[in-house]
């Protein structure tokens, strides 16, 4: 069984290098102010009735009760909140989680499970700012499903889930599975299984009383970027993409095979925040090795506002919060990804701006907040982001050619 991570891509492409020690992994926190919302999450062990699964353990069928066999969808629910006096969630709280993810109630212990702590452990005492269970604030919600990279975890970007929980959006979440196991796979099926995941959240967010589902968006890390895509392709549900190097980008080949993905038909708004030091030989290794060759899927994004942040100083890991309390990340296991002399001091400050600017492009998309809006298009500098940060491409759409009798001309 692989090993769980959300770097998992990285480590199959990548030797090993030691970085250099003494960092503080035990109070990470990125410069990103919260809002004005106190911050409530939910666990809600859920079913997808209408699809089947198999098991963690033997991967055969579950084999339990008529509603068990459904496939298990452990739901994360961010949301602001009124404010309490109950303990914020700990960084060791969420990785708890992991044990029951698809055993509902019956914690597993895997090994996986034992490498995770381990490499946190330096944190896993840290609060962040979640309640679990407050009570919901008063008032409705714009909806943000947020998919997780290959085979990863639902909390895998807690921090920023709480962060825009407490402006105002309902942040829903579960693992990153494949069709049948909860290991992802490289494939179609995969692909699509976490995409059904992402459409399955909407309908659950429909539910719950404090959510807005004519204001719904999705956001998606690695794996969970491409996921997204192949959601908004068939839900039109969706209004907006926040792709965190999503795998759109490098596995152009499995939106092509799908044969129902049409990147140039799509007219949704999307942000692609991309890493900073991406070669055409690492984009060759990955052709060869998962057939990922197709057109490029964001030059083909032509009928939906693009706006592409390119993050000068991160790599791929950085765009998933928990990396940064990693210790065996950062000393040992990712070799030649650091750009140029970047260090994780300047990731941490780096992934507090693609906090603020995914705020600012949902704000402007779901709130049609105008000063957002301004933000997004002015300079980067204007912002006050520090020089070598980033760079900002926008991209307005071109409108979709029509008949005379208001259909698409091919």
């Amino acid at each position: 069984m692989p090993l769980r991570q959300p770097v998992l891509l990285c480590c199959l492409l990548f030797g090993s290098l030691t970085f250099a020690v003494g960092e503080d992994y035990v109070t990470v926190k990125f410069a990103a102010q919260p809002g004005p919302y106190a911050v409530g999450v939910r666990v809600v062990e859920q079913y997808d009735s209408g699809r089947h699964f198999g098991s963690a353990v033997d991967e055969k069928p579950v084999q339990s009760t008529q509603a068990e066999r459904g496939r298990p969808l452990q739901t994360l629910v961010w949301y602001p909140a009124q404010k309490s006096a109950g303990k914020a969630m700990t960084m060791g709280d969420y990785v708890a989680l992991m044990d029951t993810e698809v055993s509902f109630g019956k914690p597993q212990m895997t090994r996986d499970g034992d490498v995770l702590k381990g490499w946190l452990h330096a944190s896993l005492g840290q609060s962040l700012s979640a309640v679990r269970d407050a009570s919901f604030a008063m008032g409705r919600f714009p909806v943000v499903i947020y998919a997780p990279s290959f085979s990863s975890w639902s909390w895998e970007n807690a921090d920023l889930c709480e962060y825009l929980a407490s402006y105002g959006y309902v942040l829903i979440a579960s693992p990153g599975m494949g069709e049948k196991s909860r290991e992802s796979t490289h494939d179609l099926s995969g692909v699509s299984a976490q995409a059904s995941d992402v459409s399955f959240l909407i309908g659950f967010a429909a539910s719950l009383p404090n959510t807005d589902m004519t204001r719904t968006a999705a956001m998606g890390f690695s794996w969970g970027g491409l996921a997204d895509v192949y959601a908004a392709s068939k839900d039109d549900r969706i209004k907006a993409l926040v792709s965190l190097d999503g795998s759109e980008r490098y596995f152009p080949g499995l939106v092509e095979a799908s044969k129902t993905v049409h990147p140039d038909k799509m007219t949704i708004p999307l942000i692609y925040f991309e890493e900073g030091d991406q070669s055409l030989e690492v984009q060759d290794r990955l052709n060869h090795r998962f057939h990922a060759e197709g057109p490029s899927v964001l030059n083909r994004w032509v009928h939906g506002d693009l706006i592409t942040v390119r993050m000068l100083g991160m790599f791929h890991p950085e765009f998933c919060s928990i990396a940064y309390r990693n210790e065996e990340l950062w000393e040992k296991e990712l070799p030649n990804l650091q750009v140029a002399d970047y260090d994780r001091a300047d990731g941490l400050m780096g992934f507090a701006w693609v906090m603020r600017y995914t705020r600012a492009f949902l704000d402007f998309h779901l709130k049609q907040d105008a000063q957002a809006g301004a933000f997004l298009k002015a300079a980067p500098s204007a912002n006050g982001v520090p020089r070598h940060t980033m760079s900002v491409k926008f991209r307005p759409s071109v409108p979709i050619a029509k008949n005379t009798d208001g259909s698409p001309t091919n």
